[in-house]
């Protein structure tokens, strides 16, 4: 089938595919740069928990199968991959949505990948410094002079690194929500007349991510609460006006009759 006759829905495949490689690519050349670092990598993103559990009386850890730490440092490794790639991976997924926006609005993607990235790690940040301090020692809280925690090296990276991804990924609510309010699909109206729903809906998410513990879901859940007034802030500023609408339709008629002819 030649490139004429492909339908749109075919090519719209084509680029997904194209952009996933891409990014699989970028993870992976990620992931090998940090496994040079890797012991180094898990000392960094188990300090939150040793710290804690020092203040316990007990700072060690262990792993309870043969392959469970070469294991653990290969996962810390495709994290920190992950990561190092967000550019890449928020430049590929920006770009795969832009054919929804207008030719005088593409010029801002470049400034949307930078500020993915912010919020990315800003999220990621505050579930590290903020949220495993607290999170930790409500745990190691239960511990008594005959139960003591040995949390395994599996077991924390599995915890941790989910935490961290949901953090950052949260962090995107203002990206995403002026974003479509650019495209016009919400308004500001509609994010106001909607706020306790919102609201609802980020306690329960919070409920379903974070582990079953009231402190650490409201410690997700009012970061939401904020990044959502944020959003609201965001929609009113840079939402899709009909003046901008009609003149953003003017600007680019030209090029589709040229394309057209």
């Amino acid at each position: 089938m030649s490139k004429e006759n492909k339908s749109p829905f075919t090519e719209h495949l084509g680029e997904l595919r194209d952009r996933l490689v891409r990014s699989f690519i970028a993870v992976a050349i990620g992931f090998v740069a940090a496994y040079s670092f890797k012991e180094k990598l898990f000392e960094i993103l188990n300090a939150p928990l040793v710290t804690a559990m020092g203040e316990a009386g007990n700072a060690k850890m262990i792993f309870t199968g043969l392959p469970e730490a070469f294991f653990t440092y290969l996962k810390v490794s495709l994290l920190a991959g992950i990561i190092l790639a967000t550019p890449v991976l928020f430049y590929e997924f920006w770009m795969f949505v832009s054919p929804g926006l207008y030719r005088t609005e593409k010029k801002y993607i470049l400034p949307i990948v930078v500020l993915s990235v912010f919020f990315f790690l800003i999220g990621s940040s505050f579930g590290y410094f903020v949220v495993f301090p607290y999170g930790f020692k409500f745990f190691l809280g239960f511990a008594t002079e005959t139960i003591y925690a040995m949390p395994s090296m599996k077991e924390y990276l599995a915890f941790s690194s989910k935490m961290l991804l949901a953090f950052g990924f949260v962090f995107e609510l203002p990206l995403v929500l002026t974003f479509m309010a650019r495209m016009g699909l919400v308004t500001v109206p509609f994010l106001k007349k909607n706020r306790k729903y919102a609201l609802l809906l980020f306690f329960v998410g919070a409920a379903i991510i974070t582990p079953p513990d009231v402190v650490t879901q409201i410690m997700m859940a009012l970061p939401l609460m904020v990044l959502y007034e944020i959003s609201i802030i965001g929609a009113r500023v840079f939402g899709k006006k009909k003046t901008e609408e009609v003149d953003a339709e003017d600007a680019d008629t030209p090029e589709k009759e040229e394309d057209i002819q």
